[in-house]
């Protein structure tokens, strides 16, 4: 089949929808991406690239179409909304021009925003080809709980947005049972909608060669975006509240729009023994990093629209084997409960978070370790990549 893959996000941004695109290539498929210049989420663009510089290119055998954007600077609310326009007046725009012949299906990799759909849906419309929309942030529901946007006016109209979008596509994905029933309430018809989570990476299946060690002791690691969702104000707390326990060192692997504050916090509360703030890693490090770590660390803030998330990092942790402390409500804490990899508490709860820590720091390291054993056998069972892609391509063949 011809694929068309539209995504704001893409290499060299770190997102599993580069997997997904090198999966199906690597499965027959001849795929394109269409997306914007690369800015997530340091905030300006990637070194060489430029509104004019590198508007296609391949990445594994994925041809890569890239359109003009605004990036999303330091993410306050005025840049991360001319960042999110820009990518779609351009897109829909400029793609009917760039993003010629024919394709068989139209696949949205819908992180944010939800208007990645629309060029989509005018794509369908030239070429009459169906359109899958796979949904990893639920909307408009993210922006209150993000405190982007809290105006009812403006949250309703966005609301109307999303049930055209969504009752413009053939079929709707979900990264999370939890989204289920918000997503068939804004559809017409809700058999077209089903589940497919987050999988395993490649990446993540075989033995980890150390290429930077982290600090001695006992190794608390975060990996990815830190922002306004991830809840640092918990962590930070946390840290500070356990400042006694000097063995009990805090790594945190990544970038975004809340790291200058973090950074200030840590001085603030003279925390630079304990905390360390790396930097953001490309996706082929972090087995390595993951494998030293003692336990992994999942944060989210306290919203209903956030317990119905499921972070993409469990998985992640879950396939390499290590124990997670998570302080998630509803569908993310489930699964680490389930799945019996570790220990869930409710979100922003600090006490709380730090006895977990605790009593995986005094726990015996072979218990430890059998943890890590069973989240990686529950991920290997549920979230494998392969059984998924089976599952995407089926649909994709049953539309096309």
């Amino acid at each position: 089949m011809k694929v068309l893959i539209v995504s704001q996000y893409f290499w060299p941004e770190n997102f599993r929808i580069n997997d997904l695109a090198v999966s199906l290539v690597e499965r027959g498929h001849e795929v394109t991406v269409l997306t914007g210049i690369p800015n997530y989420p340091q905030g300006r663009f990637f070194s060489g690239y430029g509104l004019y510089k590198k508007t296609r290119e391949e990445y594994k055998g994925v041809r890569i179409v890239r359109v003009p954007l605004v990036p999303r600077g330091k993410g306050n609310r005025i840049m991360m909304a001319l960042n999110y326009l820009s990518f779609t007046l351009s897109a829909v725009i400029i793609a009917p021009f760039r993003c010629r012949g024919k394709f068989d299906i139209i696949f949205v990799c819908q992180l944010s925003p939800v208007t990645v759909g629309l060029p989509a849906l005018l794509l369908k419309k030239i070429k009459r080809v169906p359109v899958i929309f796979w949904i990893l942030d639920l909307w408009p529901e993210s922006l209150s709980a993000t405190g982007a946007i809290n105006s009812p006016g403006i949250l309703k109209m966005m609301d109307v947005l999303v049930r055209l979008i969504y009752r413009g596509c053939d079929k709707i994905i979900v990264s999370s049972r939890g989204f289920m029933s918000s997503v068939a309430e804004k559809l017409d018809n809700p058999a077209r909608l089903d589940y497919f989570p987050n999988w395993q990476e490649p990446e993540y299946n075989g033995a980890a060669t150390i290429t930077e060690y982290l600090p001695e002791g006992f190794l608390v690691v975060f990996a990815g975006n830190i922002g306004v969702a991830q809840d640092f104000e918990t962590i930070v707390s946390v840290a500070e509240k356990l400042k006694g326990y000097r063995d009990i060192q805090w790594v945190i692997l990544g970038d975004g729009g809340r790291f200058d504050w973090v950074k200030a916090q840590v001085e603030l509360r003279k925390l630079s023994a304990s905390f360390h703030l790396k930097g953001r890693y490309p996706s082929e490090a972090m087995p390595a990093f993951f494998a030293q770590a003692d336990l992994m660390l999942v944060t989210l803030k306290r919203d209903p629209a956030f317990a119905l998330t499921v972070p993409g990092k469990i998985q992640s942790y879950m396939a390499c084997g290590r124990p997670i402390v998570a302080a998630l409500d509803g569908e993310g804490g489930q699964l680490i409960t389930e799945s019996g990899c570790g220990l869930s508490v409710p979100a922003e709860d600090v006490d709380a978070l730090a006895n977990a820590v605790l009593t995986l720091y005094r726990m015996p390291k072979e218990q430890r370790e059998e943890m890590g054993k069973r989240g990686k056998n529950f991920c290997e069972v549920n979230f494998e990549r392969e059984k998924l892609m089976d599952r995407l391509e089926v649909w994709m063949r049953e539309l096309a």
